[in-house]
């Protein structure tokens, strides 16, 4: 159990009781469509299971999902192409 847990909210949480709604919430999903990555451990399987109505599970390698923040975090800070000066020119301002 050493990976991480992709949990995706696939269902609302309206009508449904409180504490449902605290567990969904807990997980970090905001409402349907949303996805959420946590640690693969006992106390977040016990809160998947007890709200496994409302969302979808999938298991997901470390190393992916360590890949996957390197390459957002590179993206995210990189100047759009029509901001970037070209090969070999200085930026003059």
């Amino acid at each position: 159990m050493a990976g991480k847990l992709k949990v995706t909210q696939v269902k609302s949480t309206i009508s449904h009781i409180a504490r449902n709604r605290a567990t969904v919430r807990a997980l970090g999903l905001r409402g349907i469509g949303s996805t959420s990555i946590v640690a693969d451990n006992p106390a977040t399987r016990g809160m998947v299971r007890q709200v496994r109505f409302l969302v979808s599970v999938e298991e997901v390698d470390e190393k992916r999902t360590e890949t996957a923040a390197k390459g957002r975090s590179m993206v995210r800070g990189d100047a759009p192409a029509s901001h970037r000066p070209e090969d070999g020119e200085k930026d003059t301002e």
